[in-house]
């Protein structure tokens, strides 16, 4: 079980533990006039082996679902093993950024030290939670996102501006923080933790 705050995935090895686990929350939570988001609570056959289960009766990939900001989805790694992927959900990336880009037009005329400590501060936080292993070409999209967001808001300072890419990429370097892995795989946390 992995939970925070309210949210929460529960698996189980076999189907009706799921089934069963389920109907008795239900039924818990209805005891204190409580209930399960209709939306959010489901059962999905996931993981290494419903991949292999669902891909021999012919149905294709298992179901993805949507957990902390992120979509879980089964894959495997460059060694062919089992791995759960996950990539930031878009609707909610597409709202961080239409946020920054209102921040950046509103505050266009500050100095580009300023805006840069300011966006570098935002851009930090934002791949501190999302730079989890898998998510990268998310992360570059998002930092191309940011830089184009930027000069936009740089030319618009005035009708003369004289703001190109060649004079943009200095402060790109100098001011955002470059796309990458920020979180370790789960097994090297896992090594980390109980080896010896």
């Amino acid at each position: 079980m992995v939970r925070y705050a309210d949210d929460f995935v529960v698996c189980f090895q076999r189907k009706g533990d799921g089934e069963r686990f389920l109907a008795e929350l239900r039924e818990r939570l209805r005891s204190f006039g409580l209930d399960l988001h209709p939306d959010k609570t489901r059962l999905i056959e996931f993981g290494h082996l419903a991949a292999r289960n669902r891909k021999r009766r012919g149905e294709g990939q298992p179901e993805t679902f949507n957990f902390l900001g992120f979509t879980h989805w089964n894959g495997v790694t460059l060694k062919g093993a089992p791995i759960i992927w996950r990539k930031t959900i878009t609707k909610r990336m597409t709202a961080k950024l239409k946020e920054i880009r209102a921040q950046l037009m509103k505050r266009r005329h500050e100095s580009i030290p300023k805006l840069g400590a300011w966006l570098k501060a935002v851009v930090n936080g934002y791949f501190n939670y999302h730079a989890v292993p898998g998510n990268r070409t998310t992360m570059g999209a998002f930092h191309r996102e940011i830089c184009r967001s930027w000069l936009h808001a740089l030319r618009r300072r005035s009708q003369r501006s004289r703001m190109n890419w060649q004079r943009f990429k200095p402060i790109i370097e100098r001011w955002l923080p470059t796309p990458g892995t920020r979180h370790p795989y789960p097994w090297h946390r896992f090594d980390a933790k109980y080896s010896g």
